[in-house]
């Protein structure tokens, strides 16, 4: 979708309230869009609700709380009126960032509509108050061949006993299984004998 400067959003509707065309006319005579006139009318909606402010591009972020976020997410999802017309009903200039709020909402739950923390995370490291404390204790690490060979000895071993850990499991729960079904066989018999 093209942008348009707010010179020529304005100019096409005040053609519009001028009565020089309806919505359809005017899309197509100054070639908005794919002669579409849902632009122009969206246009016209958006000067009607917020006057020429309506009209331009928004470029200061607004900050939203959560409360007022879950709002406009649970008004969207209850009622049946387009992002635009929910857009213009609670004061955004921004219809897609209602979307935004929704789709996440749907993927997240409400926490993904909480303000996020601005910056970078403070390290430890530039803390003024952190004064790292030297271990008496410390090792170097040995990484040496033979020792990553033993390590790698170590780790299959353990993988080993685990599989075989599991198929015992298997079996024990298989053989359950069968003595259960054959205990059911054997009183479903002695109850018919009777």
């Amino acid at each position: 979708m093209a942008k348009y400067s707010f010179e020529f959003k304005m100019k096409v509707v005040q053609d519009y309230l001028r009565g020089k065309g309806g919505s359809g006319y005017l899309s197509r005579k100054y070639g908005i869009g794919n002669s579409d006139n849902k632009q122009v009318l969206k246009w016209i909606k958006a000067y009607q609700t917020f006057g020429a402010e309506g009209l331009m591009r928004s470029r200061k972020n607004e900050a939203y709380t959560f409360e007022f976020k879950l709002h406009v997410v649970e008004l969207y999802l209850t009622t049946e009126v387009s992002y635009q017309e929910l857009a213009l009903s609670v004061g955004i200039n921004n219809p897609p960032l209602i979307t935004k709020w929704v789709n996440d909402f749907r993927i997240a739950g409400p926490d993904a509509l909480r303000p996020k923390p601005k910056g970078r995370k403070k390290s430890m490291e530039s803390s003024k108050n952190f004064h790292p404390k030297k271990r008496v204790d410390s090792k170097p690490i040995d990484t040496s061949a033979e020792h990553v060979k033993q390590l790698e000895n170590t780790l299959l071993k353990l993988k080993i006993e685990n599989a075989y850990l599991k198929e015992l499991r298997r079996l024990r729960l298989e053989e359950e299984a069968l003595l259960k079904k054959q205990r059911e066989s054997s009183t479903a018999s002695e109850e018919t004998s009777n």
